[in-house]
C-alpha cells in the first residue's frame, strides 16, 4: 500500500484516502455501490491515488470534482472519466487561474514531508478534457446507492457538494471544514459561499466529510459555519478585503 496516503474506513463501501503528510491535509473519498464507484477529488497528485484505489475496489471509477483547485486535481491525470462544473471547465482545460510557480510554492510550504520519489521540477497543474461537465441536481446511480449533484459556488465558481441520499452522507468540499473557510480569493465570492451554506442547511444529514483536515466533524458545524456568516452580513461586512473572522472551531477568510 502507498506510504503516502491513509485510509480510513467509513462503511463497508465507503473510504477516506487522505494526505495526512501534507499541511493541506487533503480527502479523496472512495464510495461504492453495486455496479459503478465514484472518487471524489484526487488531491495532490504528488503520489499515484489511482493504486490506492485500485487496491481497494475493482468497479470502475468516475472523478468527480468538488472544484478546481490544484490540491483536488493533482491525481486526475491516473483515471480516464473525469466529471467537473460546467462553470470551471476553463480551468482544467487550459486556462487554470494560478501560475505554476505560485502553485509550486503552496506544495512545498511547511509542514509536509513530500516522498523520496517526488519530482518538484516535473509537477504539472493537471490540465485535460473533462468527460462529464456537472451541473445542479446531477444524479449519479452507482447501483443501490446515488450521489447528487449540488452547486454550491463561493469558495470557486463551480464549487460543488456530493449528497449520498441513501446514507445521507455529505460531502462538502472546501464549503464546510474546521479551519479557515477561503473566500477572499479574487475567483470566490463570500455572500455565494454564504447561500451555499444556507442550502445546505436544508438537507438532512448523518455524517459531513470534508476536503481538508479534521476528518471527524460535527454535522452541527453546518450550522456554526451559517452563523458566522451571519454575523458578518448583520455588520455589513460580508464583501471580500475585510479580513479575518474568528469563529472558534471555524475561521472565515473574505
Amino acid at each position: 500500500m502507498n506510504v503516502w496516503f491513509t485510509v480510513e474506513k467509513i462503511d463497508a463501501q465507503t473510504f477516506a484516502i487522505s494526505e495526512y503528510l501534507h499541511w493541506e491535509e487533503t480527502h479523496c473519498y472512495l464510495i461504492c455501490g453495486q455496479d459503478k464507484s465514484v472518487l471524489i477529488d484526487t488531491g495532490l497528485g504528488v503520489s499515484n491515488i489511482k493504486c490506492v484505489v485500485d487496491h481497494l475496489t475493482t468497479l470502475p471509477v468516475t472523478v468527480l470534482t468538488t472544484h478546481v483547485h490544484w490540491d483536488h486535481i493533482g491525481g486526475h491525470r491516473y483515471f480516464d472519466h473525469i466529471a467537473v462544473h460546467e462553470a470551471e471547465k476553463e480551468w482544467i482545460t487550459g486556462r487554470f487561474p494560478l501560475p505554476l510557480i505560485k502553485v509550486k510554492e503552496q506544495l512545498t510550504k511547511p509542514p509536509c514531508a513530500l516522498p523520496e520519489e517526488f519530482d518538484l521540477d516535473s509537477y504539472q497543474v493537471f490540465q485535460g478534457e473533462p468527460q462529464i461537465l456537472l451541473h445542479d441536481g446531477d444524479c449519479f446511480d452507482l447501483g443501490g446507492r446515488t450521489i447528487r449533484v449540488l452547486h454550491t459556488p463561493g469558495h470557486s465558481p463551480g464549487h460543488c457538494c456530493f449528497y449520498d441520499q441513501e446514507r445521507r452522507y455529505l460531502y462538502s468540499g472546501d464549503l464546510v471544514y474546521k479551519g479557515c473557510l477561503e473566500a477572499s480569493y479574487p475567483s470566490t465570492d463570500p455572500l455565494l459561499f454564504y447561500q451555499s451554506v444556507k442550502r445546505l442547511m436544508e438537507l438532512e444529514v448523518s455524517r459531513v466529510f470534508p476536503g481538508h483536515h479534521d476528518l471527524m466533524i460535527p454535522v452541527s458545524l453546518i450550522g456554526e459555519i451559517n452563523e458566522g456568516f451571519s454575523k458578518i452580513e448583520q455588520k455589513g461586512q460580508l464583501k471580500q478585503g475585510n479580513g479575518l473572522y474568528d469563529f472558534g472551531d471555524v475561521r472565515i477568510h473574505i
